[in-house]
């Protein structure tokens, strides 16, 4: 029977709980900031307390930085949140401890693995708050993941090397891989059966040289073995051993076999070859210094080749003059020295005038022996150190080191008194003068390409003066080059002025008479400069990149123009457009002109893009890849001016060309010129070979269209028929046209 105790005997035992309390509470604050783990108390989904090292974990500097967040923001994401809670609960309510693994989310926003583990603090009121433990197992999960795949990869080299591989340990085979397995006629699991045999059953183990090897504790074997076959046979193999873990020798040893029966094999053969060929060479010693004779010239024979080929690589096989590669090594030493030391150089481009006249009148075997003797005199006239090259024909280029402008003009002039004197060929007198263009280094040129290029230019205006004579390199020569920035400046502004318009020309079926298709061609009539042939602006175009853009407008306008046709009922006219090669090579082509046709709603059967021969001259398979996206979208591929470029038959032949343009080049001989017509032929009839049409280009009679016809051309295009015309033109030709039979010599000015 306890008795009650008065207010005096309570106060020392709440001291003492009082007491205890602190203990507790300072034991816990030890345990909460020393834990290796992070440790939060949330309550109401709010964190109230937590430990540094929780703090730490979501990249927090302190405890007091996290008090107060919701506990949502530490989850990777408001799902994964709400998934925690539904998954914790039925252990929680009961009042167990609840563990998983989650993806948390850091101050940072970078997410991470954690392992979880939380309890309420009070079962029966939850309200309490619960008291969770986190630990960042990021790196735990990636080593762990790593290891795996380790793992994997070490199995997979395992089931798959190319060599026998078996572990052993105190003579007992543990596995092996099926390359070993295979090797000795067996299953790995068969293998190991007959090898773990006991003792008493003898050697047939197959495996039983390794087994007595590893029973003997012999650690980093590395020698021959012998190893028996299944069926019986004999293996030699080269085997190596190395104990799994050098620390713990009852682990075993793993083993690594190669078979080299089969090498051993060849080598006894080798062995007895090598015997007999000994043998061979004692018996045949003085044959053989015959033969080494011979092999001695041999030698010197390809040295005096290869000593050829270098003058053939470096000269002229004509004249015996530097050929433009040795101009080139040696000019640049040139050019080196003026530069160092500031000495002149001088730049000579020399053309013979009317040489062409020699070779047509008197033939090329003339011509050949004037140009040898044109070498030698040329050579007299300059100096050792000078360089006079024969770049080919009858244009010779002279490199003059320390040379100035008077000196250049005094070897021009010693040049031109030198033409004078006739040259002697069999029975021939001949007189041949030259015309020079004449550079100077620095002002004309840093290199002898751009030195040449300026005494060309040079010569040239030597030859529209007067020819035998000399001309040095002036800016004023440079007026082409100037008339070509006026038109790049011009035309970037073209396009915005609405300077640009189109014309177009019919494509004439050949069997019906009807206008099958129009051609798209670029006209510009700028305010000032007037009316500038696409010749001259569209190299400058694209030398400047704006084809790019001009040929994206030409591509609208004309498919634009096309939907007008059809809308007014001429539904299978087709329209061909031209692309230079830079816009062929744009990766982005295809899906352009698809853009363009979809706006419009014109099908891709409808348009006809026109390419030039060189395409694909750089890049064949790029080439081939655009070729083959255009056609999967319905375009159809043509090749213009066929004839004039440098195609490739058996690149043709793999590209999806359905028609080729014969240029009309061929076309306005045809009635007098018999190659013309045999070319013509030759086109059409490869064309129809490989499956492909053929346009002829620039038809402006009867007889060339008759000519045409017979040899089964299918279309044909050129003033018999139109001009290029407006489109408002075109629209009334379209309307009127009377497909014809035989048509008349007459040009349709519509």
């Amino acid at each position: 029977m306890s008795l009650p105790l008065d207010g005096t005997s309570q106060v020392p035992l709440l001291d003492t709980a009082h007491a205890d309390l602190e203990r507790l509470l300072r034991e816990q604050e030890t345990l909460m900031h020393s834990a290796g783990v992070g440790i939060a108390f949330i309550k109401h989904r709010i964190v109230v307390r937590c430990n540094p090292h929780f703090a730490s974990i979501f990249g927090y500097a302190n405890s007091e930085q996290v008090v107060g967040i919701k506990s949502s923001s530490l989850h990777a994401t408001r799902e994964d949140f709400k998934a925690l809670g539904r998954s914790a609960f039925p252990s929680l309510s009961l009042g167990e401890t609840f563990k998983t693994e989650r993806k948390l989310r850091r101050r940072s926003g970078h997410v991470f693995w954690a392992s979880l583990s939380g309890h309420l603090i009070n079962p029966q009121n939850p309200g309490e708050g619960s008291i969770w433990i986190v630990d960042d197992i990021n790196e735990q999960r990636r080593r762990k993941t790593l290891l795996r795949v380790a793992l994997r990869e070490k199995q997979l080299l395992f089931e798959t090397a190319a060599v026998g591989i078996a572990y052993f340990r105190q003579g007992a085979l543990t596995r092996c891989n099926p390359h070993l397995a295979n090797m000795l006629g067996f299953e790995p699991e068969e293998l190991q059966e007959h090898t773990n045999v006991p003792q008493h059953f003898g050697n047939s183990s197959p495996l039983a040289a390794i087994a007595k090897i590893s029973a003997e504790n012999i650690v980093n074997f590395e020698d021959e073995i012998t190893l028996r076959h299944k069926q019986g046979h004999l293996i030699e193999c080269e085997a190596r051993s190395r104990l799994i873990d050098p620390l713990a020798p009852q682990q075993g040893e793993v083993w690594i076999l190669v078979d080299i029966t089969e090498r051993k094999h060849i080598q006894t053969i080798l062995t007895q070859t090598q015997a007999d060929l000994e043998k061979q060479v004692q018996e045949r010693t003085m044959e053989l210094s015959a033969t080494i004779q011979n092999l001695h010239q041999e030698v010197e024979d390809r040295k005096r080749v290869q000593e050829r080929i270098h003058w053939m690589a470096h000269y002229d096989p004509l004249t015996g003059l530097p050929n433009r590669t040795l101009l080139t090594e040696r000019s640049k030493a040139a050019i080196s020295s003026a530069q160092t030391n500031g000495t002149p150089l001088a730049v000579i481009f020399l053309d013979l005038d009317r040489f062409k006249h020699v070779n047509d009148s008197l033939g090329h075997k003339v011509g050949d022996a004037l140009l040898v003797q044109i070498a030698l005199r040329l050579r007299e006239v300059v100096r050792d150190r000078d360089t006079v090259c024969r770049l080919g024909g009858d244009e010779f280029i002279l490199l003059l080191p320390g040379a100035n402008a008077h000196g250049a003009a005094r070897v021009a002039s010693k040049l031109q008194e030198a033409s004078r004197t006739s040259y002697q060929i069999d029975h021939h007198e001949l007189t041949m003068a030259p015309s020079m263009g004449i550079a100077l280094y620095p002002q004309d040129g840093a290199d002898i390409d751009s030195l040449t290029q300026s005494a060309d230019v040079a010569m040239y205006h030597a030859k529209l003066e007067g020819r035998n004579t000399y001309r040095f390199f002036t800016p004023q020569m440079q007026a082409k080059s100037i008339r070509a920035l006026q038109l790049e400046s011009a035309m970037r502004r073209a396009l915005d002025r609405k300077e640009f318009t189109l014309h177009y020309q019919p494509q004439i079926c050949m069997r019906t008479g009807e206008i099958r298709s129009v051609e798209a061609l670029l006209r510009w009539q700028h305010p000032e400069m007037g009316a500038v042939s696409p010749a001259e602006f569209i190299p400058v175009a694209e030398d400047s990149g704006q084809i790019l853009q001009i040929g994206e407008w030409v591509l609208r306008q004309a498919i634009h123009q096309l939907q007008a046709w059809h809308s007014a009922g001429h539904k299978n006219l087709k329209m061909a457009v031209n692309l230079s090669a830079i816009q062929f090579h744009q990766p982005q082509l295809p899906e352009l002109v698809s853009r363009i046709l979809q706006d419009s709603q014109i099908p891709a059967t409808s348009l006809e893009l026109e390419l030039t021969e060189g395409v694909a001259v750089n890049d064949p398979k790029a080439a081939t890849l655009t070729m083959d996206a255009l056609r999967e979208r319905g375009v159809w591929l043509s090749i213009d001016d066929f004839g004039t470029g440098y195609s490739s038959l058996s690149q043709l032949k793999r590209f999806q060309i359905y028609k080729l343009k014969i240029d009309q080049s061929f076309i306005c001989d045809l009635e007098h010129d018999s190659n013309d017509r045999a070319i013509v032929s030759a086109i059409i009839r490869m064309a129809q070979a490989l499956g492909m049409q053929t346009t002829a280009e620039g038809v402006e009679t009867s007889a060339q269209l008759e000519f045409l016809r017979s040899q089964g051309c299918d279309e044909a295009q050129g003033y018999l028929f139109s001009r290029p015309l407006p489109a408002d033109r075109v629209s009334h030709l379209l309307d009127t046209y009377t497909p014809w039979v035989i048509p008349n010599v007459e040009v349709h000015s519509y």
